[in-house]
């Protein structure tokens, strides 16, 4: 790697006893701590969670949280997670007031990218409607100034390469892509060297993290026992280096979804978590 990685603090390792898919996902800790503990440990960026932003908005407004973000010394920052846009009927109305509200947040505020996310209820969706209905989300991102990455998840109906690669294929690629997780591709038995098979300008976004072998489902070690990068079996060198191969430069997101990470202020959580993935990297 020929300059050093920008590293993105997303929203959960940063934002203390809160966790996705467990209710209200405010963090308890301030803004301006958040963003200033990711900015002292060496991160360029921070994510917010829907309900985090809610609260934010109501309580600062979007100047304010500019502000905060700006004075910390942050360039760039991200919103999570966006699901159902693909859906109909009550999934797709309560799924749209969270994309008018992400996307004008996106605008205000100067986002770099909104993650979206498959279906993850066990519903199946024509292919067909899964790209059209993406490439239409990723105008809405380039009308708002963002644009939007698909996580692929082994536990959604966006689970393989070849499907994530065909519903992006239907967006503008400055747009609209994928997000890499070290985590969903390990876990869904993706091999790193198949990620040159996709597309290089489709590839939008990587995130890190480490892991031990799985320990109940699929979901429930997704949400509770990532572990910094390192401190688990994953070749995360390996992982770099076939990313680095296409030719990315882009940002790197670290995502630890932890108890252990959960009970950590947002200093020390930060500058582990950053130290641990800069290790990563220096193997390189």
């Amino acid at each position: 790697m020929n300059k050093p990685p920008k590293l993105m603090a997303t929203a959960f390792t940063v934002a203390g006893n809160v966790a996705p898919l467990a209710g209200d996902t405010t963090s308890p800790h301030s803004l301006a701590e958040r963003a200033q503990a990711a900015a002292q440990a060496g991160y360029v960026g921070i994510g917010l969670a829907n309900d985090d932003l809610d609260t934010l908005i109501a309580k600062h407004g979007h100047a304010e949280i500019k502000s905060i973000i700006k004075a910390a010394g942050l360039e760039y920052l991200e919103f999570e997670v966006l699901l159902d846009w693909f859906a109909d009927g009550e999934r797709r109305a309560a799924s749209d007031i969270e994309r008018n509200k992400l996307l004008d947040a996106a605008e205000k505020l100067g986002a770099y990218q909104i993650k979206v996310g498959g279906d993850i209820s066990g519903s199946t969706w024509p292919l067909e409607r899964m790209t059209e209905s993406f490439a239409e989300l990723s105008h809405q991102a380039r009308d708002a100034g963002s644009k939007v990455s698909i996580e692929i998840f082994p536990d959604s109906n966006i689970r393989d390469l070849p499907t994530a690669i065909a519903i992006a294929e239907g967006a503008d690629p400055r747009y609209g892509g994928l997000l890499l997780d070290i985590w969903h591709l390990t876990r869904g038995g993706i091999a790193y060297a198949d990620i040159a098979t996709i597309p290089p300008e489709y590839i939008m976004h990587i995130e890190l993290d480490d892991a031990g072998p799985q320990v109940g489902s699929i979901m429930e070690d997704t949400l509770l026992r990532r572990r910094l990068p390192g401190e688990g079996d994953f070749d995360i060198p390996g992982f770099l280096r076939a990313v680095a191969d296409t030719g990315y430069d882009g940002l790197y997101g670290v995502e630890i979804l932890s108890d252990e990470m959960r009970a950590m202020f947002p200093a020390e959580a930060a500058q582990r978590s950053f130290d641990a993935t800069m290790a990563q990297f220096a193997k390189l």
